[in-house]
């Protein structure tokens, strides 16, 4: 990022390069810290009732293009006013006889300034680990672990986009070959 500063001494160049920003004026150098982008409220478009539309595709990794479809509720609330908050989501495919259930427990780490995800199964008792961690860049938050699916290791990646006070799209998405292609098996549209 470069941009043009007008100082006391006159006309200077800002350049903001990583975490340090310099300000070069009649050829001295001034250097200020970047704060880092602070995320804690880079949820908070999620708090509230949505309705979700899904779309999953069963058979992952394999070349499947068969999609099955589901409709239901996505409820999202702050957890004692913190930063974190929790996802109550069900959708149904009454066609197909198919019903899912879960809860998402979303972490804000203020020192590493990302998010931690985990998906709670309340039927079996577990907690979905590792979770997905990573962060926002605008409007686009993106997500990342590195997991077992069928005796193979593989990479998750969870993105968040198309974000508006009345709409939002979750993409879930596995990579068998160490992030070069992704294969797309999860999508929530949450509408209000």
């Amino acid at each position: 990022m470069e941009a043009l500063i007008l100082g006391r001494r006159g006309l200077g160049r800002m350049i903001a390069t990583g975490a340090i920003a310099l300000s070069l004026s009649f050829g001295v150098v001034f250097a200020q810290p970047v704060a880092p982008h602070d995320g804690a409220h880079d949820f908070d478009f999620l708090i509230g009732d949505w309705k979700a539309h899904v779309r999953r595709l069963p058979e992952r990794l394999s070349g499947s293009t068969e999609w099955v479809e589901y409709d239901g509720i996505s409820n999202h609330r702050k957890l004692f006013g913190s930063n974190s908050n929790l996802e109550e989501f069900e959708v149904d495919n009454p066609g197909k006889n198919l019903h899912i259930k879960a809860q998402t427990l979303r972490l804000y780490n203020p020192v590493s300034h990302q998010w931690s995800i985990y998906l709670a199964d309340v039927d079996n008792g577990t907690l979905g680990l590792p979770p997905v961690v990573g962060e926002f860049t605008g409007k686009r938050g993106e997500f990342f672990d590195q997991e077992a699916y069928k005796g193979r290791a593989i990479l998750v990646r969870y993105v968040w986009l198309d974000i508006s006070p009345h709409a939002a799209r979750m993409e879930q998405s596995f990579s068998a070959d160490g992030g070069k292609s992704w294969e797309v098996n999860w999508i929530c549209e949450l509408s209000r």
